[in-house]
């Protein structure tokens, strides 16, 4: 009893402790926890003139969240200090602006493992006031009957589950971001046919392909035919000189060739030299 006690005490001192500028909240997993575990939150400020997707005054900024909580369990914890407006988790904290994503729900699906951190942000600023004052209530449980967040088996089931892909709805996803694409190389094409011939503000023209002969498209054919060429030249490259002697014979070769080559150019400027010299008679 005496141990269990001294645990609780010690487990209570490092809760309540926490760096300087947050406030520790004490949340369980579940009622049947025993020992809490430690939020850090904090007001989520920048610096001035820094643009962020999270507006300050109204994102908590929230430290050492487990792998078990999701956002929806940080909204539900939350809610009860104002509306939440959006909850957002990432491995590491973000130094400034929050660089747009691609919304994929079957590319880059990155799974994140380990203690994240979290942003949440509220409608109002009070609501980070009240988040912050929640320290002072008892340990917050993170699942709920009510409200319960998968382990387990339960949670591979569920994962295996959401790996399974729907085909109608890749199909969409491609052809939508497909659609995005091409209208983007329209946008520039357009773009730069507008400004060829324009000089810009020092008088220079940009030059580019564009123009009385511009470049043509490889077809298949061109690109494999290309393609065995430099198959064949690294094939030749590959064999010369593959063995020792291979490379000592084709040095020896390489040294008699620059010897004979040497005579013959001695032989040549003697004879050049014979023909210039002066015969009056």
């Amino acid at each position: 009893a005496s141990r269990r006690a001294k645990m609780a005490a010690a487990v209570e001192r490092v809760v309540g402790e926490a760096p300087a500028g947050y406030t520790a909240l004490a949340v369980k997993f579940g009622a049947r926890q025993r020992s809490p575990h430690c939020l850090l939150v904090k007001e989520h400020q920048l610096r001035e003139g820094a643009g962020t997707a999270h507006p300050p005054h109204r994102t908590l900024f929230v430290l050492n969240v487990p792998p078990y909580c999701t956002p929806a369990s940080l909204s539900r914890l939350f809610s009860r200090c104002g509306h939440v407006q959006s909850v957002d988790m990432c491995d590491k904290p973000e130094p400034g602006e929050k660089k747009e994503k691609l919304k994929s729900k079957f590319f880059n699906c990155k799974t994140v493992t380990g203690f994240r951190v979290a942003y949440v942000v509220f409608k109002k600023p009070a609501g980070v006031q009240a988040a912050k004052a929640l320290s002072q209530e008892g340990p917050l449980l993170i699942s709920t009957e009510s409200h319960p967040v998968k382990t387990g088996v339960r949670k591979w089931i569920a994962s295996y589950a959401a790996s399974i892909v729907d085909q109608e709805e890749l199909k969409a996803e491609v052809d939508a971001y497909m659609q995005d694409y091409d209208k983007k190389i329209e946008e520039e094409e357009a773009k730069a046919a507008k400004e060829e011939g324009v000089p810009d503000e020092e008088g220079w023209v940009k030059v580019t392909r564009r123009g009385r002969k511009p470049g043509l498209p490889r077809t298949e054919a061109a690109n494999l035919r290309l393609l065995e060429k430099e198959k064949q030249k690294r094939a030749r490259k590959e064999l010369l000189n593959f063995y020792a002697w291979q490379h000592r014979e084709t040095k020896r070769e390489h040294i008699a060739q620059l010897r004979k080559k040497f005579e013959e150019d001695k032989q040549r400027i003697a004879l050049m030299r014979a023909q210039r010299k002066f015969r009056p008679y």
